[in-house]
């Protein structure tokens, strides 16, 4: 006799919702880093000016700046990494609490009355969520600490200028590498942050994962940030 998962209860409405939830961070994903227009997007802005940093250092007789330019970088991926694993930790204590959870989420407006093997599925995708970001964090951090070796084998100026910019960019190739997994990983977050409405009912979820999706493209195409970059960018 195969044990019930719970999987029946969940109504074909609830199945569109994941199925629209999972296609917008996908198609979301794939457009900035793989399309065309990804390269206008701010995180591709940024990736040109990973390549204009990797110019400097050719140029650079103390490369001071530069490792401590890559340390910040690290620094601020390891805060999102431990901040993945605490929130890693806060979902799984979720199902420890089920009980007053579904009577809380069932009196809210939109509320849909659920089961309990319905609610630690929902728990056990979330934390699939923070797993995926923790790694990504993690690996980001990695390749930073791969980046900064790269920096220092950059050979210093006034040697062969061919093996100079080569290691220039083998660095900054490597940058841009660590700073995709490392957007991934934030991304994570912010449709996590769209999940959550699944635990009130499929409407809400529909809702908040179009609201991330809106806020997120904003922020990549139409934010003052990027415009800041295009307003002062190279001729």
């Amino acid at each position: 006799m195969q044990p019930d998962l719970g999987l029946g209860s969940f109504s074909l409405l609830d199945l569109t919702a994941l199925g629209c939830f999972l296609a917008a961070w996908w198609g979301y994903s794939y457009a900035v880093e793989h399309l065309a227009g990804g390269k206008r997007s701010l995180n591709g802005m940024m990736n040109h000016y990973r390549h204009a940093w990797a110019d400097q250092q050719i140029v650079r007789e103390n490369r001071v700046v530069d490792t401590t330019i890559n340390a910040s970088l690290q620094n601020g991926t390891a805060f999102f990494a431990s901040t993945a694993l605490i929130a890693l930790g806060s979902a799984l204590t979720l199902s420890r609490s089920a009980d007053d959870a579904l009577t809380l989420f069932s009196t809210l407006p939109f509320g849909a009355p659920m089961t309990r093997a319905v609610w630690e599925i929902k728990v056990a995708g979330l934390a699939l969520i923070f797993v995926y970001a923790f790694f990504k964090f993690a690996w980001a951090y990695r390749l930073f600490n791969y980046g900064a070796i790269l920096i220092g084998a950059v050979p210093p100026r006034g040697g062969d200028p061919v093996r100079i910019e080569r290691a220039a960019r083998r660095a900054a190739a490597m940058n841009v590498v660590a700073g995709g997994h490392f957007n991934r990983g934030q991304r994570a977050f912010f449709f996590a942050l769209a999940y959550l409405g699944w635990f009130v009912s499929a409407y809400v979820l529909f809702a908040t994962t179009a609201m991330v999706l809106t806020v997120m493209w904003q922020r990549q195409f139409a934010s003052d940030a990027r415009r800041a970059l295009q307003d002062y960018d190279d001729p």
